[in-house]
């Protein structure tokens, strides 16, 4: 089973990792900005990078250097990036209002849509038939592409901004984060003091993991999440741990795929690979030269 292990962030340069001997493999250059977001095609062929206007894709297994295309049509910082689960397409969000969809075999744009505020992350549900996608102005969408328009508009809180979101794997729970607070369509809690920069559910749909520019990351269980009897009402989940250490904002997060492990991406140049039972750092990758602020992580089978 091969692992892919990638870091971007403010030193323009993206890096693959051995993840247990914590050896960087090998350093691609970023020169036209930073490296906002990272995501693994699901078959290990490809890396996606969004950076500033563009998304650069490249292949893992070839030594080349440079990217086998470049996805150009946003005029923002490209927020977030996914990729529909045989990688016939790519989902993409910006600071520029929109979120688009892209055939990843030519780089062309299949469709586009319109937050009208810049929108912070997008992921693409189980069922590869809705986005989901959150934006500045404290709106999340769900967009219904054998419809081709916006299914549901959620706004949890008016003129709150949603930072990220994330969707359960069985796509039986859809969670958002709004400045310091936790969002899911049952509850709301309050989990960090600070601003949340990632939320991400774990593939056995068990933890929720937030990541804080509190310097922490936190691991939530969410086996008994249960309606609020009110809607306002802020009830906590159970925290099962908070990852100490981190010396500056923690900005992003993968699981692995058994869920035991966590890797986290922060501004203080380092990214940290957790063993979550013992909350233990058994990895540090040390390389960057400015924050690291975006990981991706492919650990799965090549079977499955």
């Amino acid at each position: 089973m091969s692992v892919i292990l990638c870091t971007a962030g403010y030193d323009h340069t993206i890096r693959f990792w051995e993840a247990l001997s914590g050896i960087c493999s090998r350093t691609i250059q970023h020169p036209d900005s930073q490296v906002n977001r990272l995501c693994i095609s699901p078959d290990k062929r490809f890396l996606a990078a969004a950076g500033h206007h563009t998304v650069k894709l490249y292949d893992i297994k070839s030594t080349n250097p440079n990217p086998l295309l470049t996805f150009e049509g946003h005029t923002g910082n490209v927020t977030g990036v996914a990729f529909h689960c045989e990688g016939k397409w790519m989902v993409t969000s910006s600071e520029d209002g929109t979120v688009k969809i892209w055939e990843t075999r030519t780089g062309t744009i299949q469709r586009s849509y319109n937050h009208g505020s810049p929108a912070n992350d997008v992921v693409i549900h189980p069922n590869q038939g809705e986005i989901i996608s959150c934006d500045r102005a404290g709106s999340v969408r769900i967009w219904d592409l054998a419809e081709n328009t916006c299914a549901h508009e959620l706004i949890p809180e008016e003129d709150v901004c949603v930072s990220s979101v994330t969707v359960a794997s069985d796509g039986t729970l859809l969670c958002a984060a709004n400045t310091a607070t936790e969002l899911l369509p049952v509850t709301q809690f309050s989990a960090h003091k600070e601003y949340i920069t990632r939320i991400l559910l774990s593939p056995d749909v068990k933890k929720l993991a937030t990541c804080s520019a509190d310097h922490t990351a936190k691991i939530w269980d969410i086996r008994d999440v249960k309606p609020a009897s009110n809607p306002d009402e802020k009830r906590p989940l159970p925290l099962e741990a908070t990852l100490t250490g981190h010396q500056r904002w923690v900005w992003d997060c993968a699981f692995s795929a058994d869920s035991a492990y966590l890797v986290t991406a922060c501004s203080d140049h380092y990214a940290r690979l957790w063993e979550l039972h013992s909350q233990q750092i058994i990895r540090q990758y040390n390389g960057h030269h400015r924050g690291a602020v975006c990981v991706a992580l492919n650990d799965y089978s090549e079977t499955r």
